[in-house]
């Protein structure tokens, strides 16, 4: 009989723990974000669209190395390289990519592509509105991810030689 009795008691407090976080909550104040009048607010850490790097002359850091495709567990990315020449140099190594694709219908943003990289060149970035009825458009292509040429980082192309002079 008594242990029917610590048992309801023991319940009874239970249950009043659990009433007493509820009531806290309620009482406190609401966090409301301005979304989409305002941008969304993200913590560093937050893994959004991917983004591909330049580096400081400009030129695209992706060596098209495909350690990146080779960590992806869902094989969303897909990789065609392509090498520098002296005429068309676009990245610091002696290959490019030249088609660098993500499909984001398969993508689960786990960042192991970003951990695979060597020189940095895939990062995520904060972008989250992706959603589309058309899976085709979520077929993100290298032009798409890259970031912007900024004014002071114009890309370094070296003269064709007796070219100039």
């Amino acid at each position: 009989m008594a242990s029917k009795i610590s048992e309801v008691l023991g319940n009874a407090a239970a249950i009043a723990k659990g009433l007493t976080v509820t009531f806290k909550e309620m009482m406190a104040p609401t966090i409301t974000e301005d979304y989409p009048a305002a941008p969304a607010k993200f913590q560093e850490r937050f893994r959004g669209v991917h983004v591909l790097q330049r580096d400081e002359s400009g030129l695209e850091k992706c060596v098209a190395c495909f350690l990146c495709a080779a960590a992806c567990p869902v094989q969303c990315i897909y990789i065609e390289a392509a090498e520098n020449t002296a005429t068309k140099r676009m990245s610091g190594g002696e290959r490019f990519a030249e088609v660098y694709n993500i499909d984001y219908s398969r993508c689960i943003f786990c960042g192991f592509c970003v951990e695979a990289c060597p020189t940095d060149a895939v990062t995520h970035g904060h972008g989250f509105e992706i959603a589309s009825y058309n899976t085709s458009t979520l077929i993100y292509r290298k032009e798409q991810m890259l970031t912007q040429i900024t004014a002071a980082a114009k890309p370094v192309v070296p003269l064709a030689e007796g070219a100039g002079h």
